[in-house]
């Protein structure tokens, strides 16, 4: 493992507020730094940097930890990769490591590469095999230089012999596996994943491969397979050719189904197309898109399953900063067939003709329905409705409530009057339930109370207290002796907040400071993430040892002074914190 002191001076070298500020805009609130969080989508800013403990905590997402936790997570990044990152950020060279895990992923991704260029020469050997995978290439409409530059090859039909090709260059069987280019039968024979198939590697934003898609030649089932997730492969974080999108002027994408549709479109100049890994777009893939474009035009196959693809990623996009704009494709079942028929540029003056978001709703609403009926009519008015007062701004409202009188003959008036009421229905919705959000930030939102343990009151209190001293022990660890005399770990009533405890008692006993960074690498995500929240939601209060003597007291519960601490509900709590904050403005 990477040396503690080492991680932590690395930590020391890379201020938060500076490494976020160079992924979020943030805006200085007092003593923190507020902005839209990167790992989801959200308008309203919920995201939250805090310098004195170099941490951050989303209240929208639950996301928190240290400067390395946000690297990690923003970049897709492992531990040890993360610490290189900021340590070549710092100009620190890195120490000797002894990571097995590091090593092997850094081994992954020399079998793809390596894999990658077997797969390409194997395509342009002198076989009646690779014969008939270039002729497939070329039937698709690819030039070599475009196959060359996607890295495109050819999985030979053979059991072992990317196998053989590996071992030759060094490579392990444990590693081979890990790759996902190999695999174990059930009698324990290793063979080769992808054979007889047309390859297309993956890569990742630096240019690694990471993965393969391989296709049948013929029409034999399945006609698809593609790499397993591994060390270097997470299929809902992936985004096919982005590494070569990512460098074009243009801030234009355009959101493909498949990646020969990708292809395509780039061998026609088309220099954004990208594809989701995985089978349907993710909200990770959206914030990644939208870290690059400013629109997207989502360009899926004409048939039912593009359509519902369609209809789903701008569910997904609807609360992304990046305008969605979406491709019906005329007379062809995908981009890729379009061009072969039509060309480059009656390609490009579809592009041009897109219909946005709104547009593309209210037309597959109108496909329901025959307006020439009344009954008919009522329905659609009311479909439509529903979409142009949801997140539509009030000059896109008039506008479409207008088309919407002529094409139904029904009066603007009475439209806008409808679409005022269901706007104003729609805002007391949202108000309710930012009302029960508020509620949930309480200090039970996160407590999960094991079945039938006590009286259910009792239980939420003793566990506020469990959460409240951890927040205390990672503040100021002083107080940490005090607490393991009175405390063992098994006494704790929340599983999460005893191996926080436990992880806190280990930091203790080699002389580390239980922070963040210590702790992130002890403890689960959803952990990390759950005391980070403490600490935001103890930023501005100073826990003393009167605090903690009362949480003491309330956790141990037969103790004769723990009365007042065992009576106080969780609200009860909350309330007292609240009053600590309004002492200490």
């Amino acid at each position: 493992m990477i040396p503690h002191e080492y991680v932590e001076e690395v930590v020391r070298r890379n201020d938060i507020t500076d490494v976020v500020a160079s992924y979020v805009q943030l805006r200085h609130r007092g003593r923190t730094h507020t902005g839209l969080c990167p790992f989801h989508s959200e308008k309203t800013p919920s995201f939250v940097v805090y310098p004195e403990t170099q941490s951050f905590y989303c209240f929208g997402c639950g996301a928190g930890g240290d400067v390395i936790t946000f690297i990690k997570k923003i970049n897709n990044l492992d531990y040890v990769e993360a610490v290189k990152y900021l340590a070549g950020r710092a100009g620190m060279p890195m120490p000797e490591e002894d990571d097995k895990v590091g090593r092997l992923r850094s081994r992954v991704l020399s079998v793809n590469k390596e894999t990658a260029r077997f797969f390409y020469e194997q395509l342009n050997a002198p076989t009646e095999e690779a014969a008939a995978a270039r002729a497939y290439w070329r039937g698709r409409g690819l030039s070599d230089s475009t196959i060359r530059r996607f890295g495109l090859g050819y999985a030979p039909n053979d059991f072992r012999a990317l196998r053989m090709h590996l071992r030759a260059k060094g490579f392990t069987e444990e590693e081979m596996l890990a790759a996902g280019v190999e695999k174990r039968s059930e009698k324990g024979n290793v063979y080769d994943a992808f054979r007889g198939r047309v390859m297309t590697p993956i890569f990742d934003l630096r240019g690694n491969v990471i993965a393969f898609g391989g296709r049948v030649l013929g029409n034999e089932k399945p006609k698809y397979i593609n790499s397993p997730e591994t060390l270097v492969y997470k299929k809902s974080k992936a985004m096919f050719a982005l590494s070569i999108a990512k460098k074009s002027t243009s801030r234009r994408y355009i959101l493909c189904e498949g990646y020969m549709d990708v292809i395509s479109l780039h061998q026609a100049g088309f220099d954004t197309a990208v594809a989701a890994c995985g089978t349907a777009l993710t909200a990770e893939q959206v914030r990644l898109l939208a870290e690059y474009a400013d629109e997207v035009v989502l360009c899926y196959d004409s048939d039912e399953a593009g359509q519902k693809a369609t209809a789903r990623s701008l569910g997904l996009f609807s609360e992304s900063p990046v305008k969605v704009s979406v491709l019906n494709i005329p007379n062809a079942k995908d981009p890729d067939e379009f061009i072969k028929k039509f060309g480059r540029d009656a390609f490009d003056r579809l592009l041009n003709g897109t219909s946005n978001a709104i547009e593309y709703k209210i037309q597959k609403v109108k496909s329901k329905y025959d307006i020439t009926r009344a009954a008919d009519r009522v329905e659609y008015i009311k479909e439509v409705i529903r979409i142009l007062a949801d997140g539509v701004s009030p000059t896109e409202r008039d506008i479409y409530a207008g088309r919407l009188a002529e094409e139904t003959d029904v009066a603007k008036a009475a439209i806008l009057n409808q679409l005022d009421a269901a706007v104003k229905a729609g805002r007391r919705r949202k108000q309710r339930q930012f009302e029960r959000d508020l509620l949930n930030q309480g200090l039970g939102s996160d407590i999960k109370l094991p079945y039938n343990t006590m009286n259910s009151e009792k239980a939420l209190g003793v566990a506020s207290a469990e959460q409240q001293l951890v927040a205390a022990m990672v503040k100021n660890p002083d107080f940490i002796a005090t607490v393991e005399k009175r405390l063992a770990p098994e006494q704790f009533l929340m599983e999460d907040m005893g191996e926080a405890y436990r992880a806190i008692l280990r930091c203790k006993a080699q002389g580390i400071r239980p922070d963040l960074t210590a702790l992130t690498t002890q403890l689960p995500e959803d952990t990390v993430n759950r005391i980070s929240h403490l600490l935001a939601r103890n930023y501005d209060v100073g826990i003393g040892p009167r605090d903690v003597e009362m949480y003491l007291n309330r956790i141990e519960q037969s103790a004769p002074k723990s009365t007042e601490a065992a009576r106080m509900s969780g609200q009860e709590l909350e309330d007292y914190l609240a009053g600590l904050r309004r002492q200490k403005a």
